[in-house]
Parts: C-alpha cells; sequence; structure tokens
C-alpha cells in the first residue's frame, strides 16, 4: 500500500515539472509562438531548458516544443 502511494506521489510530482520551459520559463510571447518564415532568422532555444526536460522527464521536450516555451524570448 505504501509503495503505491510513493509511486503516486513521485509520478505526480514528475508531472507537475514535466516541462522545466513551460512551468518556468515565464510568460510565452508571440515571437516564441511563431514559426519564422523563409529569410527569416530561426528562433534559438534555451539550451538549459531542453537539458532539464531530458534529465527530469523527457515527454516534456514535446510540450515545451508543442507550446513554444523552449525558445528563447526577444
Amino acid at each position: 500500500m505504501k509503495k503505491s502511494i510513493l509511486r503516486t506521489s513521485a509520478l505526480g510530482v514528475l508531472l507537475l515539472v514535466s516541462s522545466c520551459a513551460t512551468v518556468l520559463g515565464g510568460p510565452i510571447t508571440e515571437k516564441q509562438r511563431k514559426k519564422p518564415l523563409p529569410g527569416e532568422l530561426q528562433r534559438e532555444i534555451r539550451l538549459v531548458a531542453l537539458l532539464a526536460d531530458f534529465v527530469l522527464f523527457p515527454p516534456g521536450v514535446l510540450i515545451d516544443f508543442a507550446t513554444g516555451a523552449i525558445y528563447k524570448p526577444h
């Protein structure tokens, strides 16, 4: 019984901090959401958030890219 509660709690904590850039990155700007057009400069990625996602909870990378939070705001 205690093991199942512990596992459920650990999973809940992982899900709460699953996407570092989305949770800790602050508000997402329009520049982060908008995909660059051909000829425009590409968006820069927050490397610390990317590495933290891979270490803590790899599926969080998908959330950060989907929301645009992984990109540096300008």
